[in-house]
């Protein structure tokens, strides 16, 4: 079912080339949302009604979602659900307060101190995607470790459906009551960003935008950068597995079922030098995909940007899913935690057979906003710390700016920026 790849005795970065993954174009898509981000920007409430008629087919009174309404999906949310989402909450707030920083005092010299200090941001807009399927747990992701750093403010944004009366889906507002968030907008893609951006009717400007969604509201992020700031450009999802024969077929069946279930664009990657493996994985998957309730969604992901790898050997292994970068990553191994530990590259790293992607999805406690298509390589997940700060304060003493006065002198000169020479300088004479 999937396409395999032979990597075995090529180690060279061009190997790489090989590993499919979907194409997120946000530039292709940034000239299609710029007039509605524009648009916001210019016009406020009356461009967000439009673009949301325009794309929801929803004609909205009004922006923000009475608090009636979270009331009403709190009262009516299945019991089991509710208490899934109370653990989700209590697991991530566990976590989300083990990502906070104490302030430290660094003595650089006698009478001489900075202090690196961590602070929250003021406001933050949240955004929880509704394409394919509804996201509460992604309302738990976003708000729990912005409430952790401190924020004082927060807003959520979720796209309105007509089947709930032009609302966000009943289960998110659940969430967002749950978690004394009354501040809620039913406004979905490029037009929730700019909304959050610019301001829009009862929405004030944020200081910082997080949560995934499509390919456009991607590109709305890339334009509004620097207005205030975002956590990722998020992509299509993704799942690597780096397995050998200790792995149960069966169980990674079952989890590049799951993560195909996501979205066709969903790219998997199962990396490992048995083709016996291989083989049963195959096997698996033609027994379990056909039975799954989303199996046209499944075999198209699978079908498209995802693959087996054969490699040499496990350390040949680690090489490439070290290259893919992969959103999220299993090593089911049999020196799974080792192996793991030498990953350098994965938003989230799952070890050994007991460690579904799915226990992530909700329950493990990490966050399940991750960053995808590579750009592991060099950012990371959603925590608490996006959500804060981090400031020197910088303190000396008359003796301690005398002692350092001549370096800066040099260095000063060396630049010719005498009256930076002059600030010190003239402390120093007085």
């Amino acid at each position: 079912m999937l396409t395999r790849i032979d990597l075995r005795g090529r180690h060279d970065a061009d190997a790489m080339t090989a590993l499919p993954r979907a194409v997120l174009d946000v530039s292709s898509a940034l000239e299609q949302v710029r007039p509605v981000v524009e648009a916001v920007r210019d016009r406020g409430e009356e461009a967000v009604r439009e673009a949301t008629h325009r794309f929801d087919g929803v004609a909205l009174e009004n922006l923000r979602v009475p608090q009636a309404a979270l009331d009403d999906a709190l009262a009516q949310l299945d019991p089991a659900v509710r208490a899934a989402l109370e653990e989700a909450i209590r697991r991530a707030r566990t976590v989300s307060r083990a990502q906070l920083r104490d302030d430290e005092v660094v003595h650089v010299v006698d009478g001489a101190t900075v202090t690196e200090r961590w602070v929250p941001v003021g406001r933050v807009g949240l955004y929880v995607p509704g394409g394919l399927v509804a996201y509460p747990s992604s309302v738990v992701m976003n708000v729990v470790p912005a409430q952790v750093a401190g924020v004082a403010s927060l807003a959520v944004s979720s796209p309105p459906k007509a089947e709930f009366g032009g609302l966000p889906n009943p289960a998110v507002l659940a969430a967002c009551a749950l978690l004394g968030v009354d501040e809620v907008y039913a406004v979905g893609g490029a037009q929730a960003v700019a909304m959050f951006a610019y301001g829009a009717g009862q929405c004030r400007p944020v200081d910082v935008i997080t949560g995934p969604g499509n390919v456009y509201v991607a590109a709305a992020k890339r334009l509004v950068q620097g207005r205030c700031g975002i956590d990722s450009e998020a992509g299509p999802t993704e799942i690597g597995i780096l397995a050998d024969d200790t792995a149960v077929p069966a169980y990674v069946a079952a989890d590049l079922v799951a993560q195909a279930e996501h979205d066709p664009l969903a790219a998997c990657l199962l990396v490992t030098p048995s083709e016996a493996l291989l083989d049963a994985v195959d096997a698996e998957l033609a027994r379990q995909v056909p039975a799954a309730r989303h199996s046209e969604r499944i075999r198209a992901a699978l079908a498209g940007q995802s693959a087996h790898v054969l490699v040499d050997d496990l350390d040949h292994g680690l090489q490439v899913v070290d290259a893919w970068a992969a959103e999220h990553l299993e090593v089911l191994t049999a020196d799974a935690s080792a192996r793991a530990r030498r990953v350098r590259n994965a938003g989230a790293i799952f070890i050994g057979n007991h460690t579904p992607v799915s226990l992530g999805d909700y329950l493990a406690g990490s966050n399940h906003v991750l960053p995808t298509g590579g750009t592991a390589r060099f950012s990371a997940g959603l925590s608490a710390q996006s959500f804060l700060k981090r400031m020197s304060l910088i303190e000396y003493s008359a003796q301690a700016l005398a002692i350092v006065a001549p370096h800066v002198t040099a260095l000063g000169g060396a630049e010719d920026l005498a009256s930076h020479v002059e600030a010190v300088q003239i402390r120093v004479r007085s």
